[in-house]
């Protein structure tokens, strides 16, 4: 038997390795609960502290019916950090315009940036690699790139995203130039990493019938730290006309079942795309209402971060993702507390839903919905332990 084992870990170890290294599971380090998208003629030092400003105004002309804990840290959240994830945007929100005048935005976004007063994640996205914008978009990164660096250290959490992209080789010549740019600005390798906006339909089927999007995946060589899907480019690719577009369309929900079995496994993170209708005067109730159950709905299927375009969306972004994990803490924080336990319970669960029940948790800790406090007073447990259990590898 000894020599049998001793056999199939030689036959079976380049799989082993391959495993590992293609799926070394999800960290369950903090991700951002959206992503704001700025123009980059937009982008100035007080945008975050006037979003958070502009939506508490929101929240105080149109009072919305939510918990009392839920609306205390909803308050807070938009005085103290209103948004979490920021993208100078060069592309579709900024359009096209002679280079000079590129130029010249791409150093004031980037000599802002500079300054700090930053949300904890930031990035842009530039213009995509196809043949069109392909020189325009480097060249707005290597100057933005350069830019920054010539003030200091790029910031902790700084994320590129590739936009529009149509084609595996694309994914593998960003790779190529994040090497080429590391060298050029004295980066240590590995530094510049990018997120994949999943917003054409070659994207999601490949012209010999695969996933194309796993094989981005692997093709990104690890730089990939994300799959953000884009609702209304990858709608109208499909012929779906304006008034259905959204991200709720059965076309949006196949793109994001491809996108999760793609992204399971691998750490990547996922993002669900926007809604472009806007909480603006008097339609803020009824567009809230939407906003707040698409969030919602996201979430219950694995989508975990989204795109918000107004600052008014702030509020239902962080009501919704709150009032998600309070309402689901008490019964994974039980059934969580009898694994560990092994006190039984109404729930058999499995070591893989042991898991999930800590990640939700943990999610709900890294979201600001709940705190150490209270749930070590529901699970038992301390934040090291929740870690431990969250990012166990199972099976």
């Amino acid at each position: 038997m000894d020599e049998l084992l001793s056999e199939l870990d030689t036959l079976l170890a380049p799989v082993d390795a391959d495993l590992l290294r293609r799926y070394p599971g999800d960290s369950h380090t903090r991700q951002p609960v959206h992503t704001v998208y700025v123009p980059a003629d937009r982008f100035h030092a007080d945008l975050c502290p006037e979003w958070g400003a502009e939506a508490t105004r929101a929240l105080a002309e149109h009072p919305l019916d939510l918990d009392d804990e839920v609306r205390a840290r909803v308050v807070d959240k938009l005085d103290r950090e209103p948004i979490e994830d920021l993208r100078v945007d060069f592309e579709d929100g900024y359009g096209n315009r002679p280079d000079s005048e590129e130029d010249a935005a791409t150093r004031a976004a980037a000599e802002v940036m500079a300054r700090g007063h930053l949300p904890p994640f930031v990035g842009i996205r530039f213009k995509s690699l196809e043949a069109a914008t392909r020189r325009r978009g480097v060249r707005t990164l290597d100057l933005f790139l350069g830019t920054m660096l010539d003030a200091g250290p790029l910031p902790e959490g700084f994320v590129v995203t590739l936009p529009k992209v149509t084609a595996v080789e694309q994914v593998a010549a960003m790779t190529v130039v994040c090497e080429r740019l590391e060298v050029a600005h004295g980066l240590p390798p590995g530094r510049l990493r990018f997120e994949i906006q999943v917003e054409t339909p070659q994207a999601i089927l490949g012209p010999d019938g695969t996933a194309a999007v796993a094989r981005m995946i692997d093709a990104a060589g690890g730089r990939c730290t994300g799959l953000h899907y884009g609702t209304y480019d990858y709608s109208a690719a499909l012929g779906i006309s304006a008034a259905y577009q959204s991200m709720e369309h059965p076309a949006a929900d196949h793109a994001k079942a491809v996108m999760q079995l793609a992204a399971a496994g691998t750490g990547v993170r996922l993002s669900d795309g926007s809604t472009n209708v806007l909480p603006v005067g008097e339609s803020t109730p009824d567009a809230w209402r939407l906003h707040a159950r698409l969030v919602r709905r996201s979430l219950e299927r694995g989508f975990y971060q989204g795109w918000d375009l107004h600052p008014a969306q702030l509020v239902t972004r962080y009501a919704a993702t709150y009032g998600f994990f309070r309402e689901g803490l008490p019964a994974a924080a039980e059934r969580l507390r009898d694994y560990v336990e092994q006190t039984g319970g109404g729930v058999l669960d499995e070591p893989a839903t042991a898991q999930a029940l800590a990640a939700f948790v943990v999610r709900g800790l890294n979201c600001g919905a709940t705190d150490d406090t209270e749930v070590a007073e529901l699970t038992g447990l301390d934040r090291a332990t929740l870690d431990s259990f969250a990012c166990r590898r199972v099976g």
